[in-house]
């Protein structure tokens, strides 16, 4: 089964993150650390509607 890599930057310290999408994982959301300062960020993978990775602090802020 294919991945696709996602990378984004982390809403806490601004460093470069990255997560692997599985084909079926579309449109879920994840809270996953980050890899530098390991605060937890909340991530909503794309989706054919909703093609933009979403990313935020966990909790929403």
């Amino acid at each position: 089964m294919l991945t696709d890599s996602l990378c984004f930057d982390c809403p806490w310290c601004g460093e470069a993150n990255h997560v692997e999408q599985e084909p079926g994982d579309a449109a879920q959301w994840l809270v996953q650390d980050c890899a530098v300062c390991c605060r937890p960020i909340e991530l909503k993978l794309p989706s054919e509607l909703d093609p933009e990775l979403r990313v935020q602090q966990e909790g929403g802020g």
